[in-house]
């Protein structure tokens, strides 16, 4: 923290802090652990420096080690302010993950950093918690609702790098990075722990990666939801559903069975003995019917062997196994309940798996350790991501094949989109963000979520946007046409033609009228709103008409931003028509005209001065 009232001028380079912020720091454990490490590197320098590398070799073998668990306990005394502050420690564990092991990254950091967030991906795949998604140029976008027994749904929102080969640059302190994954490793052990606790499994997790898959992030993901998905069906629990796993773990019976310790087996045999105790207790009361009540206590050491025995099961089984996931996880978890996707090997597989899990499908893919065929006639959906299906995928059972970006449409909207509109080679349509309620709120909605809106309540089919609004608008226009119609049929019987020219001037003439009175109504009511306003800000105070003031500034940016979005709107909509009819859009006529333009002006050029420019 920074002093408050009067410090000496400040320099460069320098900060001031509390003399007691200073005492405090001096008792801090990790200081006096670097100040054991710097009087420990002084002696394997020595003898180095001496050429006794043997000495030296044994010395650093030796070095003092430190932990961050009190800094984690410190920072977050309750468990929902470490779930808030996740964001920035998944970023940035997830791109360790991505990068490549040079330099100040050494491999223990990567592999410790595909570790973590396998471990996570796995934990919200398997309790259907991510809620939104959005592939972007940076990553992917995630949001997740993580809860806990202790503490309500928390948002937290972090990015995947894409599956890029990452190019270090020479201009980042990877020092500092390194610093905060230090951290932030402790941090999400912490986390990571109470999470997999509550679903009744232990962290970290013995995972079994088999021969060949050593290293590997996808392979980490595949073991994490091996070993849960096994723990959950021994529990006998139905959120197991949703978790398909390639590898299969080896495990042996005997070490699934529970060892007692020797004090567990003293508490039983003093439980047992308290509650046989109890039970002959009552025997005598029984044979001595004439004894007092008061005398002897016969309920109170049943009851408290039987607290001790309920408080003893409550502490062994999981907290998790009779608890149900929220409903809005359950919504989640049947969108994708019945269908089986397979991804193409030209899909990126990590994220694609990870939203196919939590919303509840089954998932395949082209590869190693795929636990289904390519041929598999349980496989309804094939990811595609090719200009042109191939030949040989005509052979296959049928499918629908559609782009990757359906999946992710799909768990946005909550909603199984139609596949036409994202079959392989068609243009796909825009892929909105969730996180776009900002400009519904504003009064834009983009067109094709209106669309999907609409495909929600079934006003439409399959049907495109431009058809609807086609629809919407020729309706209304034929029934009153319909009625005027039926009208003239029956009034044309009973009339002449000079009458019904009469009447049609009248009303024309009566229409113009009320056209005009219509049109003086609201200019006046207009007017005399403005006048109204204009009274209303002379009596107001300063004060008010400053907060007027920007209250309407605010609204005319918001008006503002609305037509920028209704104008790009409108050119990609032109822009389109173009390319359909094969005309020129207005930029490229007006780039045409200043070409040509400055071709004259090159060869008047040329002419006057008899020299090329």
């Amino acid at each position: 923290r920074e002093p408050r009232g009067r410090t000496p001028n400040k320099r460069k380079g320098l900060v001031y802090f509390h003399i007691k912020d200073v005492r405090a720091l001096a008792h801090e454990p990790i200081l006096e652990k670097f100040r054991e490490f710097k009087a420990f590197m002084k002696k394997v320098r020595k003898s180095a420096g001496r050429n006794e590398k043997d000495e030296a070799a044994r010395k650093h073998a030796q070095a003092p080690t430190y932990t961050l668990h009190h800094l984690v306990k410190e920072r977050y005394p309750r468990f929902i302010d470490a779930l808030s502050d996740l964001d920035d420690a998944l970023t940035l564990v997830y791109l360790f993950a991505a990068l490549p092991s040079q330099g100040r990254i050494l491999s223990r950091i990567t592999h410790s950093a595909k570790k973590l967030s396998a471990a996570w991906g796995a934990y919200t795949a398997l309790t259907s918690s991510i809620t939104k998604s959005f592939i972007s140029v940076k990553g992917v976008y995630f949001e997740s609702a993580v809860s806990s027994d202790s503490c309500p749904p928390v948002n937290i929102r972090w990015i995947v790098p894409h599956a890029f080969t990452q190019h270090l640059p020479k201009d980042v302190d990877y020092r500092v990075m390194v610093t905060f994954f230090e951290f932030y490793e402790t941090y999400l052990g912490f986390v990571l722990y109470k999470l997999y606790s509550d679903i009744g499994v232990r962290y970290p997790l013995e995972v079994d990666l088999g021969s060949g898959g050593k290293g590997l992030k996808m392979n980490l993901l595949e073991g994490y939801l091996n070993v849960l998905t096994v723990r959950n069906e021994e529990e006998g629990k139905n959120i197991t559903s949703v978790v398909t796993a390639a590898a299969e773990p080896k495990k042996d019976e005997e070490t699934k069975k529970a060892k007692l310790t020797k004090s567990e087996k003293a508490k039983q045999k003093e439980l047992i003995q308290t509650v046989g105790i109890a039970l002959t207790k009552i025997n005598e009361n029984d044979m001595d019917e004439d004894e007092d009540d008061e005398d002897v206590k016969v309920s109170e050491p049943l009851k408290q062997a039987l607290s001790n025995l309920a408080q003893e099961q409550s502490n062994t089984l999981p907290s998790s196994a009779t608890q149900d996931l929220s409903a809005e996880a359950e919504q989640r978890r049947r969108l994708f309940a019945n269908l089986t996707f397979f991804f193409s090997r030209e899909v990126p597989r990590g994220y694609l798996e990870l939203v196919s899990l939590s919303y509840g499908a089954k998932v395949g893919w082209e590869g190693e350790g795929s636990p289904l065929s390519i041929s598999d006639p349980s496989i309804t959906h094939h990811m595609v991501d090719r200009p042109k299906l191939l030949p040989m995928y005509s052979s296959l059972p049928s499918r629908e094949f559609v782009q990757p970006q359906w999946i992710a449409d799909c768990a946005n909207f909550k909603f199984l989109l139609p596949c036409s509109r994202y079959g392989v080679g068609i243009a796909l349509p825009p892929h909105l963000s969730p996180w776009s309620n900002e400009d519904e709120e504003e009064g834009y909605t983009p067109p094709f979520a209106k669309e999907v809106e609409r495909l929600k309540n079934g006003e439409i089919g399959t049907l495109s946007m431009e058809e609807t609004v086609k629809d919407q608008n020729d309706t209304p226009v034929e029934k009153d046409n319909e009625k005027e119609d039926s009208d003239d049929d029956s009034d044309s019987d009973e009339k002449t033609p000079n009458d019904t020219k009469k009447q049609d001037s009248d009303v024309e003439e009566e229409e113009d009228e009320d056209e005009e009175n219509a049109h003086e109504k609201s200019n006046s009511t207009s007017k005399m709103d403005e006048e109204a306003k204009e009274l209303a800000k002379l009596v107001m105070s300063k004060k008010a008409t400053r907060l007027y003031g920007r209250m309407k500034k605010g609204q005319s940016q918001k008006q503002e931003r609305i037509e920028i979005l209704q104008r790009k709107r409108r050119e990609i909509d032109e822009s389109k028509d173009m390319r359909a009819t094969g005309a020129k859009s207005n930029k490229k006529k007006k780039l045409e005209r200043l070409k040509d333009e400055r071709k004259d002006l090159e060869k008047e050029y040329v002419k006057q001065t008899g020299r090329n420019r």
